[in-house]
């Protein structure tokens, strides 16, 4: 293919991904780091250069396109068939899931591990608490979940590995209180986990940060953001693997806004959590 081919094959396939996005072109520059006037000059009908390598790079990450596809070098693929639904993926929630989201940490290592959890953080579970939460909404084998748990934790101790986790503080103090799902768990247990969770949280400080918002002010789904890789999305007993740039960002962005909110930082949670078991009866 000539150049002037491969230069207006590429302004096509550019004005396909304009399209499919939805912005406008002042927002399309915007969003892939480069000024309108340049945008203008990529696509104008006498051009005759093919765009920087580092904007090509950009178009294909925030717009989750093939390079290869952009530049005309493979005709596999389009928009709608084939490029756009490894965005987004779901997964039924299951032991595989659970190996996934292990081999996501490893991988994530040397990067901030975000994390927003449904319950209790993973890593500071009790067995005892792991083998409650898996009686009323498990799937697999318990002691699965107390491996993957204990595995989780190991991970965290490795050098490098950096978390934070942020969740409301009305899910610790229904925890220590036996209310809400908790209830019907022995205290002795209770406070036992919160004891652990004193323990680690010193242990693993500063690798690992654990904020708590209000849930009065705001409110949260549970999700893990890997770094700048991927993210998932916890809905029950379905998981959404986000691996679209552009939607890592927008949750990493929402999880900034919660720790902008929390009102119990890394710092204090130590007293927190004394104060809890003090009144766990």
């Amino acid at each position: 293919m000539k150049l002037q081919q491969r230069v207006n094959l590429f302004q096509e396939r550019l004005q396909q991904v304009i399209t499919h996005s939805g912005l406008n072109r002042s927002a399309f520059a915007s969003s892939i780091r480069v000024d309108r006037s340049t945008l203008s000059q990529l696509l104008a009908p006498d051009n005759v250069r093919l765009p920087r390598a580092d904007t090509v790079a950009s178009i294909a990450e925030v717009h989750q396109v093939s390079i290869d596809w952009l530049l005309g070098l493979t005709q596999e693929g389009s928009m709608a068939a084939d490029i756009m639904p490894e965005a987004l993926e779901v997964d039924e929630y299951s032991g595989l899931v659970f190996d996934k989201n292990l081999e996501w940490h490893r991988e994530a290592c040397g990067y901030k591990v975000r994390y927003v959890p449904t319950t209790l953080p993973d890593l500071l579970k009790t067995e005892a608490v792991a083998e409650y939460e898996f009686n009323r909404y498990g799937s697999g084998r318990v002691d699965q979940s107390v491996r993957d748990n204990q595995l989780l934790l190991l991970q965290q101790r490795h050098p490098g590995s950096e978390l934070e986790t942020c969740m409301p503080l009305q899910q610790l103090d229904a925890f220590a209180a036996g209310q809400g799902i908790w209830q019907g768990m022995p205290a002795p247990d209770r406070r036992r986990q919160l004891q652990q969770m004193i323990e680690l949280n010193a242990e693993l400080y500063p690798g690992f940060r654990w904020f708590l918002f209000d849930g009065k002010q705001t409110y949260s789904a549970s999700f893990t953001i890997f770094g700048p890789m991927r993210a998932s999305v916890f809905l029950g007993h379905l998981y959404v693997i986000v691996n679209s740039i552009d939607h890592i960002r927008r949750l990493t962005d929402r999880f900034d806004d919660l720790i902008r909110l929390a009102v119990v930082h890394p710092h204090e949670i130590g007293d927190y959590l004394q104060a809890l078991l003090a009144k766990c009866r």
